[in-house]
């Protein structure tokens, strides 16, 4: 059994899965602090599901890209539960959890975040019959860049993520945006692509950001 947990953007949510399968989930679209939400939602997947955090065997996050708050929250929680319940940690990219949504699609699933700046978070990965494979490493890059990577496929794209629907408009709508209820990180994803990742223990769980923090970059300009 793997519980996920997913805080990496506006969205919240929280799954638990047994062998692959749903057995319960919370999901958030709201602008809540993830902090008075996250654990809430960890305990209400255990109790409709009939299971205590003992009957678990990993707890799941994305680790990141994302917002630099929200994953510090998701990483601190499982942290907490982990050490608590002496229960080994997965931490799992937030674009690859995102692109579980759309693993029954045929083509290439592109998923991005808005990481502001006209610049997006972002992987691509190849959806085929159910099986997702990466095409690219997590990056941080312009929509002008990603714009041009692109265009060079000549199979079907769909857009997921949060950033996903920016990232539609700047290519002028030539490509498939996912349905609202399919585009937004979940915690069923996150338990996804927990399944074959390797688990790590607690304390070594950190977040991964790809870029620094906007008072890292004003610092740095700074001391230029």
């Amino acid at each position: 059994m793997i519980l996920g947990l997913e805080s990496s953007a506006i969205s919240a949510g929280a799954a638990l899965t047994d062998g692959g399968k749903l057995v319960a989930e919370e999901f958030l679209n709201t602008r809540h602090t993830h902090s008075e939400t996250l654990l809430p939602m960890a305990k209400a997947v255990l109790e409709r599901a009939g299971a205590a955090l003992s009957d678990v065997d990993k707890i799941a996050v994305s680790a990141g890209p994302g917002s630099f708050t929200g994953l510090r929250i998701g990483i601190s929680c499982v942290k907490g539960l982990a050490m608590g319940a002496g229960k080994p940690v997965c931490a799992v990219s937030t674009l690859e959890a995102a692109a579980y949504n759309m693993r029954f699609s045929e083509g290439v699933v592109c998923c991005c975040m808005d990481a502001r700046r006209k610049q997006v978070y972002n992987a691509l990965f190849r959806a085929e019959n159910g099986v997702l494979t990466r095409l690219c490493e997590d990056r941080a890059l312009s929509l002008e860049e990603l714009s041009k990577e692109l265009s060079g496929f000549d199979e079907k794209i769909i857009f997921v993520g949060d950033g996903a629907e920016l990232a539609y408009e700047f290519t002028d709508k030539k490509y498939i945006l996912a349905p609202a209820e399919l585009r937004f990180q979940r915690g069923f994803g996150v338990c996804l692509a927990a399944e074959n990742a390797p688990a790590t223990d607690a304390a070594a769980l950190m977040p991964v950001y790809l870029r620094l923090s906007q008072a890292e970059r004003e610092r740095s300009e700074q001391l230029k």
